[in-house]
């Protein structure tokens, strides 16, 4: 009998008929109605910035922390959620939120101030739904309680956790100051709750293989996740990464590579699994390296054909054990 993870359990192209379950196709379906994410920066830091572990923060994050320029600089959460609503909202047709604390590590901090900055997203009319990232290491079940108490019928309860591979020589050249082990352990304590996870991927680093980043999907696969956020190593200006980049000129993967290993990848997925994001996303002025990922709609159209070509889908080479 397959497993089920977050009490989700789907087919791809249920929705849509795309090769891939998509969050989006999900999301319309299951809410009737439009929903979108409303990006949150709490102003909160991260152990591997503030000298709890590290000071350099991961090699390849920016001063922003990934934080979107819809939460456009202001302090207060609900400030941020207007105008992010007002940035997103293309017509009058009803529309559903996910508030989506995005920016740096949104359970690093004291409960007490964590939950005020929750109450204050979910409390913003129309949302239906809690979206937070977050590490590995700043998982506890004190924390996770927290995030329960959340829990109702028909509200979208999301934990995202940073995993990027499952390969602890590569989690040291991020310099992401975890281990594998520690992502697993994660894992299975928010598991323990059945809240929905969403890991971020990276792939492409340097020193990868091919096997090897098939190897990450295979240990996804076996783990109690619901969903993955897939993207290709890019180089944002201004971070340890670019500076490694110019010392070391590392092979970055080009448009047909990127494509054709996402495919391998998504193939050998749980059939059941959200794909939440097929690429990097950044602005164009902040990005250095390769451009091709500005291009997102062509990205995702290249993928989709690259399926159609294949006539393969998710959890195409999914056995349910890992080689």
């Amino acid at each position: 009998m397959q497993k089920q993870y977050g009490k989700k359990k789907f087919n791809p192209g249920r929705w849509s008929g795309k090769p891939y379950n998509f969050f989006g196709d999900y999301l319309a379906s299951t809410h009737s109605c439009r929903v979108l994410k409303l990006p949150i920066d709490a102003g909160l830091s991260c152990p591997n910035r503030d000298g709890t572990l590290d000071t350099m923060g991961c090699v390849f994050c920016s001063e922003d922390g990934s934080a979107s320029p819809a939460t456009g600089g202001l302090k207060s959460i609900t400030d941020q959620m207007i105008n992010a609503k007002n940035t997103f909202r293309r017509s009058e047709k009803d529309t559903r939120f996910i508030a989506y604390f995005q920016a740096f590590t949104n359970t690093y901090g004291d409960p007490e101030l964590l939950k005020k900055f929750y109450d204050e997203a979910v409390d913003f009319p129309g949302v239906t739904g809690l979206m937070i990232g977050t590490r590995p290491d700043c998982i506890d079940r004190k924390i996770v309680e927290l995030i329960n108490g959340y829990k109702r019928d028909g509200f979208e309860l999301w934990i995202e956790i940073g995993m990027q591979t499952k390969h602890d020589r590569s989690l040291e050249f991020l310099n992401r100051g975890h281990t594998h082990k520690q992502t697993v352990e994660a894992l299975n304590l928010i598991n323990e709750y059945n809240i929905p996870v969403c890991v971020h991927v990276i792939l492409g680093i340097p020193g990868e293989t091919w096997h090897d980043m098939m190897k990450t999907a295979e240990e996804i696969s076996s783990l109690p996740v619901a969903g993955v956020k897939i993207h290709h190593l890019h180089i944002i200006k201004g971070t340890p990464l670019e500076g490694i980049y110019h010392e070391k000129k590392f092979h970055l993967l080009s448009l047909k590579e990127y494509v054709s290993t996402v495919c391998d990848f998504i193939e050998r997925l749980r059939p059941d699994i959200i794909i939440h994001r097929l690429s990097g996303d950044r602005m164009e002025d902040t990005l250095l390296l390769p451009r091709w990922g500005l291009h997102k709609g062509t990205v995702i159209q290249s993928i989709e054909d690259e399926f159609n070509r294949r006539c393969t889908f998710q959890g195409f080479l999914f056995t349910g054990e890992k080689e």
